[in-house]
């Protein structure tokens, strides 16, 4: 049984660790936005490439986070963790490095590799070394200073992008890397998980990582309509109904099928996929809307979309306490129309912009809104399966989260008309910029609707989320194994 206590030295070593690599990957997902611009002036790349920035990272680890999970599990949580630690310094530093656009997309790619090996390692490191008596206050703190390094994330990438420059976005991960690895060797107990399977989902992993590079790119490049596009749209197709097969039929699936025999875990993650699919599109679109089209700097721009992350921050705790007293229904029908609405609000913003008048109003509105649905939308999920099976469950909406996303950052500016060199024009970007926050409020609305239709009270003895306070606008918190009851 895991034994040590918060307070002790070692506690916070461990506690410092998790934080530190869990930091390293949100601080990722939310600066590259921000220095999107700047990477496509000074690598001379078109929006197809910004678009790969962003989704080349997004394919691998959405593709490979359940099978990170179980390696961990299997082969050693630390030895694992620290593995994708590295491994996500060595392909940040490629990424600082990148002599151009096809580099930089490979890298990032890499980095999603890592990110899937370290990402479910910080949470598991803390339940599998925590004494149960500290372990839920651990998740906590644990979820708070990650959520921290979320809202400080915009506002650091774009202070660096505007001095160092977009290439220090990426190579700040090195010295991250260097203090948090040798701390995790020296002073965080190895664990695994005995019950664990000898065999690995490989097939099923790399045809959803391949299914999703496919459709990416089809979308993506679809404004071509090349040969290429077509047959990479059926491979994508094809892949998919393959995965499907192979996690039917196989032996040990990382993401078993038989868990959508539930009506509501299906339901709640269809409301997951279309509300993170309006947050993927509306941070990659509006940190460029604010310096295309506004003409604010990166430091501006970040720093004016903090208000989303704070909101979380200070409110998501209270939220996930009104769930449970009046049930997740409520939440996440009014949820997503308020985001909805802080999306429309957004039609206000464009040249000559004032952010006290039109950027804050919108943004306050779409961070309550992210506040009201986020934290039941995850109690929704784990309520949806038996106890045993919640950290499984947590895993498959996070990825479902982060493939809506990369879905829509793929789709919006195909469905908006933006040509290759729309983010070089003011007003070629703020013609699309407002159809595609159209199109991400139309989603809103249709996972609030199907929110409305299917979700209903769960259990009173339902496992319950551990991450009480969340920070990242981009998925949902990750929840784990410590949900099930400790063996007395």
């Amino acid at each position: 049984m895991p034994d040590v206590r918060l307070a002790s030295p070692q506690g916070k070593w461990i506690l410092l660790t998790t934080v530190l690599g869990s930091s390293m990957a949100l601080l990722d997902s939310t600066v590259v936005n921000v220095a999107l611009p700047h990477i496509g002036r000074d690598l001379g790349a078109d929006l197809a490439a910004l678009q790969w920035t962003v989704n080349a990272y997004m394919v691998t680890l959405a593709g490979l986070i359940l099978l990170g999970g179980a390696l961990g599990d299997r082969f050693g949580r630390r030895r694992i963790f620290v593995l994708g630690v590295l491994w996500f310094a060595a392909a940040s530093l490629l990424c600082g490095l990148a002599p151009n656009a096809g580099v930089l997309i490979a890298a990032r790619a890499l980095q999603g590799v890592g990110g899937a090996l370290l990402t479910p390692g910080s949470l598991a490191l803390i339940q599998a070394s925590f004494h149960a008596d500290d372990r839920g206050r651990a998740v906590g703190l644990w979820s708070g200073f990650g959520g921290v390094g979320a809202a400080v994330g915009p506002f650091l990438g774009g202070w660096l992008v505007d001095g160092a420059g977009w290439r220090w976005v990426f190579l700040l991960n090195v010295p991250l890397a260097l203090l948090c690895a040798p701390v995790a060797l020296r002073h965080v107990p190895e664990s695994s998980d005995q019950r664990a399977h000898t065999r690995f989902d490989v097939l099923g992993a790399t045809l959803c990582a391949a299914a999703l590079a496919l459709l990416t790119y089809a979308l993506i490049e679809a404004r071509t309509a090349s040969w290429a596009v077509a047959l990479s749209a059926v491979a994508g197709a094809v892949a998919a109904v393959a995965f499907v097969a192979v996690e039917r039929r196989g032996k040990d699936p990382m993401m078993p099928l038989d868990v959508f025999s539930s009506r509501q875990f299906t339901a709640v993650n269809i409301v997951t996929l279309c509300v993170y699919a309006a947050f993927g599109g509306f941070f990659f679109l509006a940190a460029l809307q604010l310096q295309v089209v506004v003409g604010w700097s990166a430091l501006a721009a970040g720093t004016a979309l903090l208000p989303t992350t704070v909101l979380m921050l200070l409110l998501s705790a209270r939220s996930g306490e009104l769930a449970e007293r009046l049930g997740p229904r409520l939440q996440l029908t009014a949820g997503p129309l308020l985001c909805a609405a802080g999306m429309v609000l957004m039609l206000r913003v464009g040249p000559d912009t004032s952010y006290l008048a039109d950027v804050l109003p919108a943004l306050l509105v779409l961070g309550l809104g992210m506040v009201t649905l986020v934290a039941p939308l995850t109690a929704s999920v784990l309520a949806a399966v038996d106890t045993a099976r919640a950290g499984l469950a947590s895993g498959i909406n996070n990825a479902a989260a982060r493939a809506a996303g990369l879905v829509a950052v793929a789709a919006l500016p195909l469905l908006t008309g933006m040509g290759e060199d729309a983010y070089r024009s003011a007003a070629a970007f703020d013609d699309a910029f407002g159809p595609a926050m159209l199109i991400c409020a139309g989603v809103l609305v249709a996972g609030s609707v199907i929110a409305f239709t299917t979700v209903r009270r769960p259990a009173p003895d339902c496992p319950r989320p551990d991450c009480r306070t969340h920070g990242s606008v981009l998925t949902p918190p990750l929840e784990g194994d410590h949900l099930t009851p400790p063996t007395p």
